[in-house]
This record gives C-alpha cells, sequence and structure tokens, in this order.
C-alpha cells in the first residue's frame, strides 16, 4: 500500500529528481509544496502544516531543547553556505574587519536563523569575540516588523534589543547600529553607490580557508519529519532519506558534467572539481558520520548562544538507524 506524504520544500537541483521525478521513495508518493524558504519556516515552526517539510536546523534544535516532541528528522541537508559573506557595514562607518565588531552595536532579523549562529560561532571561536562583547538589536531586514518565532535563552551579560518600528537597513543607515548580520542583503548594499558593504569583501577566498582550517562545512537546512507520522510509519523515514541521496548524487553528476552547460555558468563543472578537492568526492554529504564534526559545532553553538535552553546530544536529532 502507498503512503501519501505532503511535503513543502523549497527548489534545489539536488533535491529536484525527487521531488519532480524520475526518482522515486519506495512506499510513498508525495503531496508537493514547492514554496518560498521563509513561508516554508513559519508555517512549518508554527503549525506543522505538512507530514515532511524543509526546516531550519537551528530552529530545530531549539524546539527540541524546549521539550518540543512533535518532530523528528532525517540526516538530509538541504542547503549548506558558509556565512562569513553575511556581515554587512555602513560605507564609511568605520568597521572595516570582523574584529572591528568587538564592542559594537549589530542588528540580526532572528535569533534562531542557522546562518546567524554558525557566524556568532565564527566570532566566538575564531576571533575571540564573545556575545556580550557586542550589543544586538533584532528588527527586519529591509522592512519593519519582523517578531522573533522562538524563545531565545541568553547568557544574562548578554545585551539584547528588539525595533520593531524600524529595520536594520535604516538602523545602519541612521548610525543607530554599526553592522548587520543577515543571510538576506541589505537594500543599501545595491546600485551604483551602494551605501552598505560586506564587511569581507573577497568572502569567498575567507570562507575557503575557513572550511579548510577548522574542517566545518555549515549546514542550514535539514528535513523534518512529524513524529506521529514517523511513528504511525517508520519505514518512511530510510524510504525518504534513500530518494534524497540518488537525487543528490544525479545533481552532482550533473555539475561534473563538462561536455554541455547544464547551468547557466559555463564553468561549472570547475567549480565541481574544487569542491571535490575541498571536501571529498561526495561534497554534498548527507548522514551522520561524514558531518559529526559540523553537527557537533553546531550543538555548542546553540547552546552558548542561547538557542538551545539546554545541551542537546547529537543521538537526539535524527530517526534511529542512521548513520
Amino acid at each position: 500500500m502507498t503512503k501519501r506524504l505532503s511535503l513543502a520544500i523549497c527548489e534545489y537541483d539536488h533535491t529536484r529528481d525527487f521531488t519532480h521525478g524520475p526518482v522515486t521513495a519506495e512506499g510513498i508518493a508525495l503531496d508537493l509544496k514547492v514554496l518560498p524558504i521563509a513561508e516554508i519556516f513559519q508555517r512549518f515552526t508554527k503549525n506543522r502544516e505538512w507530514d515532511v517539510s524543509e526546516m531550519s536546523l537551528g530552529m530545530y534544535v531549539s524546539l527540541l531543547s524546549q521539550g518540543d516532541t512533535g518532530l523528528t528528522a532525517i540526516p538530509v541537508f538541504t542547503s549548506r553556505m558558509f556565512r562569513l559573506s553575511a556581515f554587512y557595514a555602513r560605507v564609511g562607518g568605520g568597521v572595516e574587519t570582523l574584529a572591528d565588531l568587538r564592542g559594537k552595536r549589530v542588528g540580526y532579523p532572528d535569533w534562531m536563523h542557522t546562518a546567524g549562529i554558525f557566524a556568532r560561532g565564527y566570532l566566538k571561536h575564531d576571533l575571540g569575540i564573545d556575545l556580550n562583547e557586542i550589543e544586538w538589536v533584532q528588527a527586519g531586514v529591509n522592512a519593519p516588523g519582523l517578531q522573533e518565532i522562538l524563545k531565545v535563552k541568553l547568557p544574562p551579560d548578554v545585551k539584547r534589543s528588539s525595533r520593531p518600528d524600524s529595520s536594520l537597513d535604516a538602523l545602519l543607515l541612521a548610525g543607530e547600529i554599526d553592522a548587520v548580520l543577515t543571510s538576506h542583503p541589505l537594500t543599501s548594499s545595491h546600485g551604483p553607490s551602494p551605501k552598505s558593504k560586506r564587511v569581507i569583501d573577497d568572502f569567498v577566498t575567507a570562507e575557503k580557508a575557513y572550511g579548510k582550517a577548522s574542517g566545518l562545512f555549515p549546514i542550514m537546512h535539514v528535513i523534518a519529519l512529524r513524529k506521529d507520522v514517523y511513528d504511525t510509519d517508520p519505514w518512511i523515514a530510510a524510504s525518504l532519506f534513500a530518494a534524497f541521496e540518488t537525487a543528490k548524487t544525479n545533481s552532482l553528476a550533473r555539475m561534473r558534467d563538462s561536455t554541455i552547460s547544464r547551468y547557466p555558468y559555463p564553468w561549472s563543472f570547475k567549480l565541481a572539481e574544487e569542491m571535490t578537492a575541498m571536501v571529498g568526492e561526495d561534497f554534498w554529504p548527507y548522514g551522520i558520520a561524514p558531518n559529526r564534526h559540523t553537527l557537533e559545532a553546531f550543538l555548542t553553538y546553540c547552546h552558548e548562544q542561547g538557542v538551545a535552553h539546554r545541551p542537546v546530544g547529537l543521538e537526539e536529532l535524527f530517526a534511529p538507524g542512521f548513520k
């Protein structure tokens, strides 16, 4: 008998063969919803609208730490990005390096954003800048009114405030904050005469060096399952994982193809060669073992930063049976 599951996910080449065919998950028929990632996170975190959903790894860990037992996950990581590119400063504002952030006011959109968790982890563990050496200000990135979804349990000496009346971009240009930590580019960073800029201009070189030195390949998103759906049919976890793995393997093969330009970029195969040299033959690994170092570091960051309200163990994250 076929199990019908609803799945919400953003659009990715490495999931496309499963979400749109020809790859299928044994015993499963999908009711697919391809939506913007922010909408998926909001609707699934609050209302659990689908059986299976892409989810922020930071939000998932926070929910677990707060006693939410309604979810489990499989070690499929749909989005991975280094986030040294996520720091912005005002042009001529005095912040020229990340070391300049010590003692400054830094804006952010949501403390649970995985991008911010990894970036703050870099500040602490690689630059020696503790959370309490920065004053943190929350607001929407380019528009006012954004509110955080989940509760934060910050260390008591960390200063944090919220500005729902303004945007981070406006606060930065007005000089009320000195920098912004965001995965969404600031409006003022675009155009012929940008008023803000990335603190690290050559972030690709910096992120490659960081990845090589740290051994980390940051994970942004995970595939989460409603626990009641999983408990009824535990086999769906392995079936979904196998389908996602096959789709990803197909995508890596496409990227390596130098015969034709499968992407609107003529050197994608060269990028695949660079990633192979940096990470390995499977340069977008799923599963626990090849990601253990990154996951354990992330869980440490979550607890240090008050994202996790208690220490969360790696063994808590995924449905049984994964290695």
